[in-house]
């Protein structure tokens, strides 16, 4: 998918580790967990995508398919979509 800003951007768990947890020591990392079936991921997604720009790159986004990446949402024990997740530092601060 093609986002709107440079600092939004699709990643799988293959690329977790080294686009959320390593960069998050650079600068924020947002983590959305999204689904296609999500009704309400589909309505933050834009604002979303309206939000981090203003930011000028201090915080990113990174889109994750939860479907598609089970293992992952498993590890961060996600029980709902969408659940977002920031990290700092590569640790977990805050989720909602």
């Amino acid at each position: 998918m093609t986002h709107p800003s440079p600092y939004i951007f699709d990643i799988d768990g293959n690329e977790f580790d080294e686009k959320v947890i390593k960069a998050s020591h650079q600068q924020p990392v947002l983590v959305d967990f999204w689904a296609d079936w999500c009704s309400p991921c589909l309505v933050i997604a834009p604002v979303l995508a309206k939000v981090i720009p203003e930011y000028e790159g201090n915080v990113l986004l990174a889109k994750i398919d939860a479907d598609e990446n089970m293992k992952l949402a498993g590890h961060y024990k996600l029980r709902g979509f969408p659940t977002i997740i920031m990290f700092v530092n590569g640790e977990e601060v805050e989720r909602f």
